[in-house]
């Protein structure tokens, strides 16, 4: 009998769902419309501050998995746990739990992944550098493309192992962030 997903260790999960990246797609701006009204829909009740497209889909003209991120801030008196069981209730997966950060995923399957496939990062407002990694790169193609490149030649070598992948990409990430948090300052 094949082990469900929850029961998968992590290299089992890498197996499963390897890192791939793809060309750019005009559909990803839609499919965040899609969960971000669907989680407008839900969290109603929630003190949620702000919803955001994130992560490389964001991007524009550069490949990426084909996975939506989606940042959700609540405010900071809130109880962070009270949001993830709304989030939970409309249909997504909690797959971590740390100090101030919830992460969710839909769209994985015992067979693979669905057509859409999102993760969705719960933080108390103004964890956000994401917002400001963005936004650079949509304003700066020359350094969006720095990352494309560097994106490519990871992800062979890291298919099977995201820690590693995202790992090697932290210091480019972490650079372009610090200068957009004194470009952007005060943005968010």
């Amino acid at each position: 009998m094949e082990k469900e997903l929850s029961e998968m260790s992590l290299r089992e999960l890498w197996e499963r769902f390897p890192i791939f990246l793809v060309a750019h797609k005009d559909c990803w701006a839609l499919y965040y419309n899609e969960i971000e009204t669907l989680l407008k829909s839900r969290l109603y009740e929630c003190p949620v501050e702000r919803i955001s497209h994130i992560g490389s889909t964001a991007i524009s003209q550069i490949w990426a998995k084909d996975i939506v991120d989606v940042l959700v801030e609540v405010s900071g008196d809130s109880d962070l746990e009270d949001t993830a069981k709304a989030i939970e209730k409309s249909g997504l997966i909690r797959m971590a739990t740390e100090a101030g950060r919830i992460s969710f995923n839909r769209g994985y399957t015992k067979n693979g992944f669905t057509d859409k496939v999102f993760h969705v990062h719960l933080r108390y407002a103004g964890d956000n550098d994401e917002l400001y990694f963005r936004d650079y790169l949509n304003e700066h193609p020359q350094i969006a493309g720095e990352y494309e490149t560097m994106k490519l030649q990871l992800w062979k070598q890291f298919a099977h192992n995201r820690d590693a992948y995202t790992n090697a990409k932290t210091k480019f990430v972490r650079k372009w962030t610090a200068e957009a948090k004194k470009v952007y300052a005060g943005r968010y």
